[in-house]
């Protein structure tokens, strides 16, 4: 059991279902939801290569789990590996050699705090992570090649492409690459044309290979579709055209003038033609799912509630990328700034705003806090070394802890448990039934349609054949809501839904949250009265396991 997350899970059923003959444009998840499944937002530039480690694997093993197996450690490992030499290259654009070692520890320090590289994690955020430091890396190469920038246009496009989380990180690097046209040299304009070429290039081969033809004239603004290729084509055409014709670029207000141009003919498009993709992404969900789902999901928090209700993962969170900000934004407005200061302290802030709305948002934010901090600790360090003052010892000394983010979270841990002391029987752990241990007994089944909270729906795809209703995502709308009807509402309502939708089964973790937060919403409904012992009719309970109960809908 190597655990992971319901995103992996799922990503993981996604590339078998690939692997077994599902087609490559076919993003339908067919065992989960309503009859007939649903249609996926994700993207298969992430499949791909993890298909293609299972594959190698297989082959020269002869054996299929052996390949999935050797996947799970060895896609997030790589990416990780990318991550901290994009990481160490940045770092050393913008603070120098001594800020390699700094980047070094504090890099392992925060890539290991966010989880997301962790055996069995499939998810596509340490993808995005790798992206975005690909970029930064990008615009802040210190030659200011068009390789270079072609790097960060290349990298912004497949951020598009595989999911939409980095978007505002995508704006805010088109935009900074603008400004670095408008008001730099030569050298920028190298860096814009790449950019442009890259952007525009990578945004073209990503339509055509994740969207099939079909699709191509169909807006999805919470995926890949040709909203984003449309705005990808025209900005990345049109900057790689004014760095490359010398009339648009030859004078400051030529430059100015066709990058106003530019972003107005962006705007219009947009505004006229993809209008719906300005809104809030979430404001078509049923209220019953944002009220009982969306707004319980703890990565999709602001901070704002995060404050009244969670303060220590604001702690752990927040603090030092709200450091980094403050050093960056330092940097930024002094008198010694440079470009690399501008741009890293643009990208944190944006980071940081996406957070403040979500705080999965501050996965990017720790992450590319590590510049500035790395940078800081190098000039303490320096400083110390030519220094024989206790001053500067203590300096160098509280820069290196207070940069890393298991600081801030030991201490939040602490003062939380001294504050609220609570006893071992209160803080014992309950399984959540998302194990294969826990979900051993299902796999023994003939396949069947179940009935879970979405929790499990994932969990249950990943270890057994079944097919389930809820799931945590957002486009699953009719298969959460027969989930939430039915164990929110009266039996008699419950046992409909099970008919209507031929559940042979229903499944119950009293452990997992979702359980108690549903129990708690509604004490009448079915969902506790399963949790109290009390179970109706019409299902016949089948035994239960350490951690999970299992009810069989009885036949009329």
């Amino acid at each position: 059991d190597l655990g992971g997350d319901n995103d992996s899970f799922l990503r993981l059923v996604q590339v078998r279902d690939l692997l077994a003959g599902q087609g490559w444009f076919d993003l339908t998840q067919y065992r989960m939801g309503p009859e007939g499944g649903f249609v996926m937002h994700w993207s298969r530039l992430v499949d791909a290569p993890i298909a293609g480690i299972m594959l190698a694997v297989s082959a020269l093993s002869g054996n299929a789990g052996t390949g999935e197996t050797a996947a799970l450690f060895l896609w997030p490992f790589l990416l990780a590996v990318a991550s901290l030499f994009l990481m160490l290259r940045a770092a050393r654009a913008y603070g120098g050699e001594a800020a390699l070692l700094p980047a070094l520890v504090i890099g392992c320090g925060a890539l290991y705090f966010v989880t997301i590289f962790e055996p069995a994690t499939l998810d596509h955020h340490n993808v995005q992570v790798v992206l975005t430091l690909a970029a930064l890396a990008g615009v802040l190469d210190p030659a200011r090649r068009s390789g270079a920038g072609l790097l960060a246009g290349i990298s912004c496009a497949l951020m598009m492409a595989v999911g939409m989380e980095t978007l505002p990180c995508v704006a805010a690097i088109g935009l900074l690459v603008a400004l670095l046209f408008i008001f730099g040299d030569a050298a920028d304009r190298d860096v814009a044309r790449g950019f442009g070429m890259g952007f525009g290039g990578a945004g073209a081969i990503a339509f055509v290979a994740t969207v099939p033809p079909e699709g191509w004239g169909i807006v999805a603004c919470d995926s890949y579709s040709i909203a984003h290729f449309a705005v990808a084509a025209l900005a990345g055409a049109g900057m790689a055209l004014a760095a490359s014709v010398g009339p648009a670029h030859r004078t400051l207000p030529r430059r100015l003038l066709a990058m106003f141009l530019l972003g107005l003919l962006v705007s219009v498009l947009v505004g006229t033609a993809f209008p719906q993709c300005l809104t809030d992404p979430y404001a078509s969900l049923d209220p019953r799912l944002k009220s009982h789902w969306l707004d319980l999901v703890r990565e999709a928090q602001p901070l704002s509630k995060l404050l009244a209700q969670h303060p220590g993962i604001v702690v752990a969170r927040y603090v030092t990328p709200l450091l980094g900000l403050v050093l960056a934004v330092s940097a930024a407005v002094g008198p010694a700034r440079r470009r690399q200061d501008i741009v890293v302290a643009v990208l944190l802030a944006t980071t940081l705003a996406v957070g403040a709305w979500q705080v999965r948002g501050t996965t990017l934010a720790i992450v590319l806090a590590v510049l500035p901090l790395s940078a800081w600790i190098g000039r303490a360090r320096s400083v110390a070394a030519t220094s024989a003052s206790p001053r500067a010892a203590a300096l160098m000394i509280f820069a290196w802890l207070a940069s890393f983010n298991m600081t801030w979270a030991v201490g939040a841990a602490w003062v939380g448990a001294s504050l609220d002391p609570k006893s071992e029987a209160e803080t014992a752990e309950v399984s959540a039934c998302t194990g294969e241990t826990d979900l051993a007994r299902l796999a023994t089944l003939p396949r069947s349609t179940l009935l879970a909270v979405s929790n499990l729906g994932a969990p249950v795809l990943r270890y057994s054949p079944h097919r389930v209703l809820a799931g945590p995502y957002h486009r699953n709308v009719a298969g959460n809501l027969v989930a939430l009807d039915a164990f929110l509402g009266p039996t008699d309502r419950a046992k409909a839904l099970a008919v209507e939708h031929d559940v042979d089964f229903i499944v119950l973790c009293p452990g997992n949250t979702e359980t108690t937060m549903f129990a708690d919403a509604n004490p009448d409904g079915l969902l506790a009265a399963l949790i109290r012992g009390e179970v109706p009719a019409w299902l016949e309970p089948t035994g239960e396991g350490a951690a999970l109960r299992l009810y069989r809908v009885r036949p009329d």
